[in-house]
């Protein structure tokens, strides 16, 4: 019984509790009984008397409230999946590929430090956000580079949601190579440097030449 609930109970014994007999049944009410009826002495409803804890007796005492309250079920605590060793040496395999770009082996390892994470107890995930992370893994192949950046990003926004900590470090890196690419654009170019593709909006005729 909680902490809680026994100062309660100790509340309510501290009230007159009335015994009352209607038609050959037995309740128990904190007012007198309206045909017959007996007060209840305080030692019967002492929290140390086994009849005292009954569910029936904390009904009469405490009224509905106290009663679901003892009545509820425990709730069971939420459980995290997380993948096996055998999965997350296969993670690191593919994350150490030199045939895949940059951004694709960062993603395959930010997954497996994400999977020892989980195995360490933190955010709290399953099965099917694994199965996400499954799918955007083997999107890191794909030769659509938009494809395998959508990928990457339904996977960041389910570990963003499984676990506050990881979304945190997410958004921090996000802005952190936002800011890198804008400082990257605002740089001028070198002097006497050409660049093909007609950048900027600029005509090609007036690009310098060396």
């Amino acid at each position: 019984m909680s902490l809680g609930l026994c100062l309660a109970l100790s509340s309510a014994w501290a009230q007159q509790v009335w015994k009352c007999e209607t038609e050959g049944r037995v309740r128990f009410s904190d007012k007198p009984c309206p045909g017959s009826g007996q007060p209840v002495s305080e030692r019967s409803l002492q929290p140390n008397v086994v009849d005292g804890i009954k569910p029936e007796t904390v009904r009469a005492a405490l009224g509905a409230s106290a009663a679901s309250a003892v009545d509820a079920p425990a709730q069971a605590p939420v459980g995290n999946v997380c993948p096996g060793d055998d999965e997350i040496r296969g993670m690191e395999t593919r994350g150490n590929s030199t045939t895949l770009g940059d951004e694709e082996r960062q993603f395959l390892q930010d997954e497996v430090r994400r999977a020892w994470q989980c195995r360490k107890g933190q955010g709290r995930y399953t099965d099917a956000d694994w199965a996400i992370s499954r799918q955007a893994q083997a999107r890191q192949t794909n030769t659509g580079d938009r494809d395998r950046r959508d990928a990457r990003l339904r996977a960041e926004a389910m570990h963003s949601a499984a676990d506050p900590d990881e979304g945190d470090r997410i958004a921090r890196r996000r802005i952190a190579e936002e800011r890198l690419r804008q400082r990257q654009q605002q740089q001028p170019l070198p002097q006497g440097f050409v660049q093909r593709g007609n950048p900027r909006g600029q005509n090609a005729a007036s690009s310098p030449t060396p």
